[in-house]
């Protein structure tokens, strides 16, 4: 009881529970008789010492009447979800999203039909894990009803009731669990429901690409990405969502490489989904279209998997001028990324990473010649403005972006009376 009532403390303490938006919110849902608590997420990450970012509120109040409460406090609301029981309020500081407490009465393992209910407890039961499952008051008091703070204590990521009917509800779960203990489970997945994302696994096929693509980047996100992809190739998971990832060596030691050497804050999940894959132009376009990929990462992924310009980590300072300079920030650094992370041999760590050093701290030079100067040279107007610029910007690039501008206007010169009419 003692580290129960710790943990309430605690959760009083948090900057985000005792806000005056966060208070206001809470009080409105309460002010006619109804109660709501925040759910999931926020709960869950103060116990486990995480940062938390959304926060997600539960009510006994319907749809209506939250909103009705809420305007009269003057907080505006969006019905971002309104038939199955959400609305979003919107605050100075942040948006809360409020949902009134339900029951699923129907799914099809994609989404449920559901029925508004009073009771806490047929609330929780309708979660996906113990850990999802924690509620707590304005003051901090925590409500725990199917034993999720065991297993916060534990980093045990563990189904509410039977994982089968669970992951039946909704497919997307068996990600969902492969996602959850890559960020905030330890040792081994959970068995049993391990064992049910195994047999029920083709039931994932019938998911939307965007659904499938956001938990798939965000296991990749996470430090204990590595070991969640190996775990999902073991249970026969990974060869229906991600079939393209027969990289996941290079996969785990670009990840190595980011927590034990670069420190990187923040996981590019772009950057690791193309450390997976082994694909020409033709085979990212496919996968982008499968996972509805933004026209940018489509881009970005067929730029690093098919560019070919020499990425070694002893280039020499005037070489990587140039790769960047041509390959522009963002793909020498994902071509050197990659690089790095093929190599196996420990003592390149030193090259590779300077590399990247340098390509943080480079300016990228202008060539100092205008169109006015070309026409000047005897360069009529059209197209032929364009072709001589280009022949100079060549000779400058290989001149290590030479800055004497008169060495630049007697190389114009050269070229135009060389090939101009």
């Amino acid at each position: 009881m003692s580290a129960e009532k710790d943990q309430s403390r605690e959760l009083a303490r948090a900057e985000w529970l005792s806000a005056p938006d966060t208070s206001a919110v809470l009080a409105a849902l309460a002010a006619e008789g109804g109660s709501a608590r925040v759910v999931g997420g926020a709960v869950r990450n103060v116990l486990m010492r995480e940062p938390v970012s959304d926060i997600d509120i539960a009510t006994t109040e319907t749809p209506e009447r939250v909103m009705a409460l809420l305007a009269a406090r003057g907080i505006k609301t969006v019905p971002t979800g309104i038939d199955h029981g959400t609305v979003t309020a919107v605050t100075a500081s942040r948006r809360f999203e409020i949902t009134t407490l339900r029951a699923d009465v129907a799914t099809d393992g994609r989404r449920a039909d559901v029925a508004f209910t009073g009771d806490w407890l047929t609330d929780a039961q309708r979660r996906d894990f113990t850990i999802n499952a924690l509620y707590c008051d304005a003051d901090g008091t925590i409500h725990d009803p199917l034993g999720g703070r065991e297993d916060i204590a534990a980093r045990r990521v563990r189904f509410i009731g039977d994982a089968h009917e669970r992951i039946r509800e909704d497919y997307l779960r068996i990600l969902r669990f492969f996602r959850f203990h890559a960020w905030y489970g330890k040792g081994e997945p959970d068995p049993a429901g391990l064992r049910a994302c195994a047999e029920e696994r083709a039931g994932l096929k019938q998911l939307s690409g965007e659904r499938v693509r956001d938990e798939l980047l965000k296991i990749a996100a996470a430090d204990n990405g590595p070991a969640a992809f190996r775990q999902m190739a073991a249970a026969g998971i990974l060869s229906i969502v991600l079939p393209e990832a027969t990289r996941l060596d290079r996969f785990e030691h670009l990840v190595e490489i980011e927590t034990t050497q670069l420190f990187r804050a923040q996981a590019d999940p772009i950057l690791r989904l193309g450390a997976m894959l082994d694909l020409d132009q033709a085979g990212v376009a496919a996968l982008a279209s499968r996972l509805r990929l933004s026209n940018r990462e489509r881009e970005r992924l067929t730029r690093m998997l098919t560019d070919r310009t020499k990425i070694v980590c002893y280039l020499s300072m005037r070489e990587v001028r140039r790769a960047l300079y041509t390959m522009g920030l963002e793909l020498f650094k994902d071509r050197v990324s990659l690089g790095w992370a093929d190599d196996r041999r420990g003592h390149n760590a030193f090259q590779w990473r300077a590399l990247l050093a340098m390509a943080d701290s480079w300016e990228r030079p202008v060539l100092p010649l205008t169109g006015e100067m070309i026409k000047a040279a005897g360069v009529p107007e059209g197209p032929e403005i364009g072709r001589v610029r280009d022949e100079v910007e060549e000779w400058w690039i290989d001149s290590d972006f030479i800055e004497d501008e008169f060495s630049i206007i007697e190389r114009l010169k050269a070229i135009v009376q060389a090939t101009v009419y």
